[in-house]
């Protein structure tokens, strides 16, 4: 039996425009209440046999408030933005417009002093990976959006370019299956059109 791997996005801490890189913040109000209303729709993951959590506090306030009380994986971090931590891309683009424009173009540029976004990709692969398969399972993690990116890109075998293709919305549940190299995936969206009070069409 197949390994299954569901990832769920973290509920927010900011406006999108507002996101900061390694954002270290807690939920927002806003993050709170999208929680409130898909609790309903998430909870179920809550069987899951092994349930982790990026380090971050609105990941694991995430993971708490949804009844998985998670394991926090280092692994799981976001990527290591180096003397960007803390800045939109709006702030590090008005200080550093062609560090930034490198950083965009190379998946190996790491002008910030961080990770790469090849490295971070890897990493995250590398976690994926290792997880223990026996006769299959069911896991569930809750980690930023920037790590979900970066193991759909993992799991498909996508150029890394195409991490920059790949929206992932807050409370977003995304699920991968397989084992050794060998992933499928499925993004379920209806979390996500309840956290903003969207009508849900099957």
């Amino acid at each position: 039996m197949p390994l299954t791997v569901t990832f769920v996005s973290a509920a927010r801490s900011s406006p999108l425009l507002a996101e900061r890189f390694e954002d270290n913040r807690p939920l927002d109000q806003a993050g709170w209440d999208e929680v409130r209303r898909v609790a309903g729709d998430l909870l179920p993951l809550a069987a899951a046999e092994l349930r982790y959590c990026s380090p971050t506090p609105r990941s694991r306030a995430t993971g708490d408030a949804l009844g998985y009380a998670p394991l926090v994986q280092p692994a799981l971090r976001d990527c290591d933005m180096g003397r960007w931590r803390g800045l939109t891309l709006g702030e590090a683009m008005a200080r550093e417009p062609d560090a930034v424009d490198a950083w965009l173009a190379d998946p190996r540029a790491m002008p910030h002093g961080g990770e790469s976004l090849l490295a971070f990709i890897s990493r995250v692969g590398s976690w994926l990976e290792t997880r223990p398969v026996g006769d299959g399972g069911r896991i569930v993690a809750v980690a930023e959006p920037a790590v979900i990116r970066a193991a759909l890109v993992y799991a498909l075998k996508a150029p890394p370019a195409s991490y920059w293709n790949i929206d992932v919305r807050p409370l977003s549940s995304t699920t991968v299956s397989g084992c050794s190299g060998r992933w499928n995936f499925c993004v379920d969206t209806v979390s996500v059109q309840r956290s903003r009070g969207e009508p849900v069409e099957w």
